[in-house]
């Protein structure tokens, strides 16, 4: 029901909507279906129907009480942030958007979103059009995962034409997106990946893929331009494969001030990144997903009532695409 949730200036709402509430940090079961206040826009703000919410690991993180869990506070939450769906409203002000456009976002990461629910209210510029080529359930999965992979290269990086990339955890929701938007800027590629996975990296335009369990990269590799960890686990091994100059951005864990010191020693630059809401970056990747330049690779979805499966699915996954919610047909 909606006990613990904020009511109106009236002391009452009319409008309850079904959302996935996190009432206790813990194991996937934690989540569950409820009412709750169907929220309205503000000024500048749009209200959006959901019809799908990409699930990514800062959400699991986040529902055992780690993740963005600090930003948000304590229960009764609503998770996630991958939304896409149909305008329903708009807030005074809102120009870039009418009732009825189809938008995907990443609404107000790192505070709470509430994705996994049948409405979300967010400023219009959180979000942008959802690609016409994709499905509800592919744009979904394609904002947090996307947009990080996008700040990272594009703003980050910086890369270039004929630039040499390693990215470790290549198949995974930020890693297949990365590769693509990084061969469309004309870069090399190289990804660490178990073997079984080369041929479909190979299609996603990999140039050469490691098998981590079986090579050491760093044996295999130097001089390159830059390194994306997205395991966050193999920094001071990056650090040697990088040339002088050359800069590794590690993502889950952030940078040690050990991994600094030692980068500082060897001549290399090394940053911890957190993504965050980018209506530019999203129109670049609405972009290239339209140009036919980057596939959004879903492997599974569930309905909103499967949250808590859906999250057990998520955290034992090992690369190979996004698992999404449908809020919604």
């Amino acid at each position: 029901m909606t006990e613990g949730w904020p009511r109106s200036a009236s002391g009452t709402y009319d409008r309850p909507m079904r959302a996935v509430v996190l009432r206790e940090f813990g194991a996937p079961e934690v989540l569950r279906v409820e009412e709750v206040p169907e929220p309205e826009p503000i000024p500048t703000e749009i209200k959006v129907r959901v019809r799908a919410a990409g699930i990514n690991p800062v959400d699991f993180k986040t529902r055992a009480g780690r993740g963005m869990a600090l930003a948000m506070g304590e229960p009764p939450l609503l998770i996630g942030w991958d939304v896409s769906g149909t305008v329903a409203e708009i807030g005074p002000g809102v120009t870039r958007f009418r009732v009825g456009d189809e938008v995907f976002g990443m609404p107000w990461f790192p505070r709470q979103a509430g994705a996994y629910a049948e409405y979300v209210t967010a400023p219009s510029r959180h979000f942008a059009a959802k690609p016409s080529v994709l499905s509800h359930e592919e744009a979904a999965a394609l904002p947090l995962a996307g947009l990080t992979a996008w700040q990272i290269i594009v703003d980050t990086i910086q890369l270039q034409a004929g630039d040499d990339l390693l990215i470790h955890g290549v198949a995974g929701g930020v890693g297949h997106l990365a590769v693509q938007i990084a061969k469309a800027r004309g870069a090399n590629v190289i990804g660490t990946a178990r073997c079984e996975q080369e041929a479909w990296l190979v299609g996603l335009g990999v140039d050469r893929v490691i098998d981590y369990r079986s090579e050491r990269f760093e044996e295999l590799l130097d001089d390159l331009d830059a390194v994306i960890d997205l395991t966050g686990k193999q920094g001071e091994g990056s650090l040697q494969a990088l040339r002088p100059g050359g800069i590794l951005v590690s993502v889950p864990s952030g940078t040690s001030a050990e991994l600094i010191e030692k980068a500082k020693e060897m001549r290399r630059r090394v940053t911890g990144f957190l993504v965050e809401p980018d209506p530019v970056g999203l129109r670049g990747l609405e972009e290239l997903v339209e140009a036919g330049k980057l596939q959004v690779h879903v492997d599974k979805v569930l309905d909103l009532e499967q949250a808590a499966e859906a999250h057990r699915l998520a955290e034992d996954h090992h690369g190979g695409g996004k698992i999404v919610l449908r809020v919604a047909e």
